[in-house]
């Protein structure tokens, strides 16, 4: 019992089961904040995809209409996911977060500042830091001076930064986190890998968090849907791990394969290279054909197949 006191709530199942509940914003608010370094007030959960409670829905989406300490309401948009396209997956979301939260006929000045948030449990690519954040800026070609643009508000002509319209990214690669948590946001960054909140912890939010997503706090149905939700991850992984594994390793043979007869036929050197442009090519491909094959087997829902491996429905049939 004593271990389950300080076991808590994976961040990606509470922001979809809990933190929904009014009672329990404080604790998403605390995040928000701390990215954005001001204080933010939830407003409410919005309407989108990621309110869908089926038990094959492992992947969200969280929009969620706040104000800041200017008393602006803005987007928040909240994505926990692991899918081939991402970065076209940021900027679909986000579109979509911009145009279901504006009324038909309205005016454009009516257009809401939205904040993607990515909290990321696998490898997007290179890059050493955890956290990446992204914003629209207009720069001169030739003389790289910064673009505002001129708009009236209260009959007032104002100039507006770009980036204080468009919308902003962060990016939060979990698994790159290996700091020893000093600051509010690595202690946040703590939590969302290991789980760990201190005992003392003054981060926003994480007090909220510490009190409301320990584990022991679960009753018997909640539990059991959660070791679920657990178990599905790790087989997710397992797969995913496994299909990546495959698929270099067919990409070198077949490389050094191609490699080999393009090197005989018009040169050592050009063929080594093509070989290898081809395997990777070849490798990335049964890649994805492995990631799929191997979801399906796990039961999977052909959609979820499309949508995280990128290949067509009618080849996953025929795996």
């Amino acid at each position: 019992m004593e271990e389950d006191n300080n076991k808590y709530i994976r961040f990606d199942w509470a922001v979809k089961r809990i933190l929904r509940d009014k009672a329990n914003f404080g604790v998403l608010e605390g995040l928000i904040t701390v990215l954005l370094e001001e204080p933010v007030h939830i407003v409410e959960i919005l309407e989108s995809e990621g309110n869908q409670e089926e038990s094959t829905d492992k992947y969200n989406r969280v929009d969620i209409k706040a104000k800041n300490s200017k008393d602006e309401i803005i987007i928040v948009e909240v994505q926990l996911t692991r899918e081939l396209y991402y970065l076209q997956r940021i900027l679909y979301g986000v579109s979509k977060a911009i145009t279901e939260h504006i009324n038909l006929g309205d005016k454009y000045d009516q257009v809401k500042k939205v904040y993607s948030i990515s909290i990321l449990y696998f490898d997007l690519g290179q890059g050493a830091d955890y956290l990446y954040h992204g914003y629209t800026q207009f720069v001169g070609v030739h003389t790289h001076d910064n673009l505002k643009i001129s708009t009236r508000d209260r009959k007032i002509i104002e100039m507006q930064a770009p980036e204080k319209i468009f919308p902003e990214y962060y990016l939060i690669r979990v698994n790159q986190f290996n700091e020893v948590a000093k600051t509010p946001l690595e202690e946040w960054i703590d939590y969302l890998k290991n789980g760990h909140i201190k005992d003392n912890t003054t981060a926003p939010g994480l007090q909220e968090a510490k009190q409301k997503l320990q584990v022991m706090r679960m009753n018997k149905a909640e539990r059991l849907a959660y070791d679920r939700h657990i178990d599905n991850i790790m087989v997710q992984n397992d797969v995913l791990d496994t299909a990546k594994m495959e698929g270099m390793e067919e990409g070198r043979a077949e490389g050094r394969e191609e490699g080999r007869k393009e090197g005989r036929a018009e040169g050592r050197a050009e063929g080594r290279e093509e070989g290898r442009a081809e395997g990777r090519a070849e490798g990335r491909a049964e890649e994805r054909r492995s990631l799929a094959k191997a979801m399906k087997a796990e039961g999977l829902p052909t959609a979820t197949i499309v949508r995280i491996s990128g290949l067509p429905e009618d080849e996953i049939e025929k795996l």
